[in-house]
């Protein structure tokens, strides 16, 4: 797999819906419009509402902003690409092994290709570096 080109769909990883949360956050302002500007064109995955659900949830007990932000994920992108699908599995096993990922973040860097969108990231070190994803600022 090389590294990507932007396309005219964004698959937004959990990290970009969260930091649309978070106004002190480095990418706040291009997480935050990708999340709630419907001249962006995004998708989610399924895995994304449970990952929300952990972060705001549960580890940073703002359940009402998690719910808020799953509602808003859901009205942005009405048909979720599902994370379980029997194509995506091999792939993400692939890539997990071949990029040293773990199968969460492999898993979008597979939907992303399989459906061929531009995945972006906050994970630097794991995605974006290595040419999997890109900022929400290069996307905005």
């Amino acid at each position: 797999m090389t590294a990507i080109a932007v396309t005219d769909r964004f698959l937004l990883d959990a990290g970009i819906w969260i930091g649309a949360m978070q106004p002190a956050a480095q990418y706040y302002e291009a997480c935050r419009a990708l999340a709630v500007n419907s001249n962006y064109p995004v998708a989610a995955l399924d895995l994304t509402m449970i990952e929300i659900a952990n972060v705001l949830g549960a580890r940073d007990r703002r359940r009402r902003d998690a719910v808020n932000l799953c509602r808003l994920m859901i009205g942005r992108c009405p048909h979720l690409s599902a994370a379980a699908d029997l194509t995506l599995i091999p792939l993400t096993l692939k890539l997990a092994i071949e990029h040293r990922l773990s199968a969460y973040d492999a898993s979008y860097v597979a939907a992303a290709f399989i459906e061929g969108w531009t995945l972006v990231s906050l994970d630097i070190r794991d995605l974006v570096s290595k040419g999997l994803a890109i900022t929400p600022d290069a996307a905005v």
